[in-house]
């Protein structure tokens, strides 16, 4: 069961499960985790040589990167998470123009009448579209490299609580986060239609 805390999340076993369960879960678990690459100090009697084979969606990667912009505290760190999305030969937004452009090819090859302006729309998004958004974000991600700022909205959790409190963020002495109003929607113009 996931745990999302204010600084930490983290996955519990559900409550009501026998011993026998948990155990297999948390093996299971452990076996997971490996396969992922990831390090698991654990007991011995939920240490496992199973790697189930998993491949995780390459939209994970992509979300990642938002995730890590949401936690940086510095014009840096959002500058790096940016670079990994616009960069021009092994960004996220070079492999999208690839894909629009393998997809355009396939449409030039199909000989239905319909799919010669498709693959022409294709390639006008791969061209320029995601050349538009490429050029944009790669200068937010340069003004913000060039910043070396701290924001000033967010701080390094020190995690600063009593030694006996199992789940830290839940007492996290950290100032909250400064409240954004939500933008106001855009007038709505009124008047007659023709």
């Amino acid at each position: 069961m996931p745990v999302v805390r204010v600084h930490e999340s983290y996955h519990r076993a559900p409550k009501g499960l026998t011993a026998k369960d948990e155990d297999r879960l948390a093996t299971a678990a452990v076996g997971r985790l490996r396969a992922q690459g990831y390090h698991v100090a654990c007991d011995a009697d939920f240490d496992t040589d199973d790697r189930p084979s998993s491949y995780p969606p390459s939209s994970a990667s992509v979300a990642h990167l938002a995730s890590r912009v949401r936690a940086a505290t510095t014009t840096d760190e959002t500058a790096a998470a940016l670079t990994e999305l616009a960069a021009p030969h092994d960004g996220v937004l070079a492999a999208i123009e690839e894909v629009l452009t393998a997809v355009a090819d396939f449409y030039d090859g199909l000989g239905e009448p319909s799919d010669p302006p498709i693959a022409r729309r294709l390639r006008y998004l791969a061209d320029e579209v995601l050349r538009t958004i490429r050029t944009d974000l790669s200068d937010t991600r340069n003004q913000l490299a060039d910043r070396h700022a701290p924001h000033p909205g967010r701080s390094t959790c020190a995690q600063e609580v009593p030694a006996n409190e199992r789940e830290r963020s839940a007492v996290c002495a950290c100032p909250p986060p400064p409240r954004t109003l939500p933008t106001p929607p855009p007038p709505v113009a009124v008047g007659l239609r023709r």
